[in-house]
């Protein structure tokens, strides 16, 4: 993704900057010959999906001008309750066909293409073989989202005569494509490697009598049907093929070249890679094929890269339920395709490293757990990224930093290194989360966030919302939730609702109160202590007091309101100083409503604990005890990731006045500031780079 490409690229060069180490070469096993498939094998004997959008395309590469030249067959059938009385096709390969198109204009990305670099898509012949009509001349350029008339990425064409609801139809496409060089956005060529994504003519998804077909924007992915793929990719003979899918057959067409034929069951895309460089490394995990395609100046991290693979398998597996696909492939791009690192496809995902990439420094772990993670929540589920990128991006990243922590961590899940430990949960909060967290309500068109605001209300946001919500109802019913939604989803289009209604059914609460502000508000979350005061009890004055009375331990607690929870005004006449009375208060700052913890602490080791429903501007706790309050805390566990201020949850009465203490105090001080502050981490970052 986006995200995991920039962040994981970014962290990595800092740190080798500051390793200088390399790892030992780790060889792989050599790579064995395929075998050979009978064509059209069927891999599902029962579908598992409804199988709406079917392809055969026949598609020549020419490594030299970067072209592709291609056939294609589509099967579409109309399953919903309305006619269809025109097709709508996303054409994203002209997204980078001149600067002016609404990716380009949306990124400011034209700076970053070559001279000879730019990318395009032409349909030269549309025709409907059933019906005997050529459609060509018919097909239209539109711009749904916002009217940029230079913007070629979508394309309708009115039909003669409706597909009926139930029916189906058969399109046929003669097409023509450019890769644009360097990989941009997910595809693209860098000298002899190629990544293939978004490359062929596809149907949008015809919904509730509409077609679901928007623009190509810098912060959109992707929506499709499911259907079941035969692709046909001739490349050069000596080129080694990476694609979604199975290969089930291979033939030398005696012309320096090969066609290497792919099969994929239900699934909503197809990608795919060439090169003559790759070094392949091979493993199996819970009945999955596994396969690494490595660059040569890589290949001591191929093993690295299966481990990490295999962990990614077996977690999501025994956490959210079945993976039915029989393989998986990972793809290392080569030194100057970066864009083209940290990408999903179904079957097929990307990740991305560097030259000596030290152990500690978990980039190739995170990114691949990231990316397999997405073949769940992007592909067996199903949702629309270009109108709830939170419902993939989002859970996904929260199941990638719970894998990460249970995995490598706690402590340094993400970051293990000269001393140095940061887990991904930080990392999320601190760079990406507190500097945005009140731009936009979470739940938005990807390409109407304000700017800045994609990535953390996509990734990070929703990933610290989810914390928090498992921290609230349990790690064993957050599971649950989670593998029930898998479950209840696959191979269909949820969306947020849907999401919501699995979490408050299989918890058996109503969360509409917190999904409502989590996701539909802009409102952030922070509770404060202030205001920590604790005094011994003075004898009283005046004829209430004129005999003794006997010392009572109690506490009270006054809200914004007025009322108070308990209450004892007892004195003690017969000694002094044998009470204190203590206080503090908790305060709501920002609009967020969430229950707290409260934890108020004693000079005897007394600690206690109570709860606070949060919805209040304040709340004032009060204790009569034998000993002073020494501290209180709000959220004393850091249960609440949403917290935007941890420096201001808790506070002491008084501070430790003996020199060493006030010198651990300070470094402890700024060791929480460092870790809870994004303005640090950028400062030291901005200074590596």
């Amino acid at each position: 993704m986006t995200l995991a490409r920039v962040v994981r690229n970014f962290a990595c060069f800092t740190l080798i900057a500051l390793s200088g180490a390399r790892l030992a070469a780790q060889p792989g096993a050599a790579a064995s010959a395929p075998a050979r498939l009978e064509n059209q094998r069927v891999l599902f004997p029962q579908p598992l999906s409804p199988r709406i959008a079917n392809y055969d395309i026949d598609v020549k590469l020419d490594t030299h001008k970067r072209e592709l030249q291609g056939k294609q067959r589509l099967v579409w059938h109309n399953q919903t309750k309305s006619a269809a009385t025109e097709l709508q096709f996303h054409l994203y390969l002209n997204a980078f066909r001149n600067d002016r198109s609404t990716f380009m204009r949306e990124s400011s990305g034209s700076s970053r293409v070559e001279e000879d670099g730019w990318g395009f898509i032409e349909v030269d012949r549309l025709r409907l073989p059933e019906r005997n009509e050529d459609l060509t001349s018919r097909l239209e350029f539109i711009q749904p989202d916002d009217g940029n008339p230079d913007d070629k990425t979508v394309a309708r064409v009115p039909l003669s005569r409706p597909v009926a609801p139930g029916d189906s139809i058969v399109v046929e496409f003669d097409f023509s494509a450019k890769l644009p060089q360097p990989p941009f956005a997910r595809t693209g060529a860098k000298e002899e490697f190629f990544f293939v994504g978004q490359w062929f003519p596809k149907i949008g998804v015809y919904l509730d009598g509409k077609w679901n077909t928007h623009q190509f924007h810098a912060h959109s992915e992707f929506f499709a049907d499911f259907g079941v793929y035969n692709v046909r990719l001739t490349v050069p003979a000596a080129n080694i093929v990476g694609a979604t899918g199975l290969e089930i057959e291979v033939s030398d067409n005696g012309d320096g070249t090969k066609t290497h034929v792919y099969r994929a069951e239900d699934v909503h895309d197809f990608a795919w890679t060439t090169s003559p460089e790759f070094v392949e490394f091979n493993d199996r995990v819970q009945d999955v094929d596994l396969r690494v395609l490595m660059q040569p100046d890589h290949v001591d991290q191929g093993q690295r890269h299966l481990e990490a693979a295999k962990t990614a398998v077996e977690y999501f597996q025994n956490w959210y339920g079945d993976y039915p696909f029989p393989n998986l492939t990972v793809v290392d791009p080569r030194r100057g395709a970066m864009q083209a690192a940290g990408m999903e496809y179904p079957t097929l995902i990307t990740a991305g490293t560097n030259y000596g990439l030290p152990a500690g420094l978990r980039l190739v772990e995170s990114v691949i757990i990231h990316e397999f993670g997405h073949n769940y929540w992007y592909h067996l589920v199903a949702s629309n990224e270009f109108e709830e990128s939170w419902l993939d991006e989002g859970i996904n990243t929260f199941t990638e930093v719970q894998i990460m922590n249970d995995r490598y961590g706690p402590a340094g899940d993400f970051v293990d290194l000269f001393g140095i430990k940061i887990n991904n949960q930080q990392w999320h909060r601190n760079v990406y989360y507190l500097w945005n967290a009140d731009l936009d309500q979470t739940v938005r068109r990807a390409w109407e966030y304000y700017p800045g605001s994609y990535s953390t209300n996509s990734y990070s946001k929703p990933c610290l919302m989810l914390i928090t919500l498992q921290n609230y109802l349990g790690r064993k019913k957050m599971q649950e939730i989670m593998r029930a939604y898998v479950s209840r989803w696959r191979f269909k289009h949820p969306t947020t609702q849907d999401f919501i209604s699995v979490a408050q059914d299989v918890s058996g609460r109503d969360l509409r109160w917190f999904f409502d502000q989590a996701l539909f508000s802009n409102a952030v979350l922070d509770y404060s202590v202030e205001r920590v005061v604790s005094r011994p009890e003075r004898q009283g004055r005046g004829f209430d007091f004129s005999r003794a009375r006997t010392p009572v331990d109690s506490s009270t607690s006054e809200d914004e309101s007025g009322d108070s929870a308990a209450g004892d005004d007892s004195v003690n006449a017969a000694g002094k100083n044998l009470l204190h009375q203590s206080s503090f208060y908790v305060r709501r700052l920002g609009d967020f409503k969430f229950p707290v913890d409260v934890v108020a602490t004693f000079a005897n080791g007394e600690k206690v604990r109570e709860t606070w429903d949060g919805r209040e501007l304040w709340k004032k706790f009060t204790y009569t005890k034998p000993s002073k309050l020494v501290a209180a805390a709000v959220d004393p566990d850091r249960k609440i990731a949403l917290e935007m201020n941890f420096t201001n949850n808790s506070a002491r009465v008084e501070p430790e006045r003996l020199g060493v203490n006030k010198l651990a105090v300070r470094w402890l001080f700024w060791m929480q500031f460092f870790l809870d502050q994004p303005e640090v981490l950028n400062l030291i970052s901005g200074l590596i780079f």
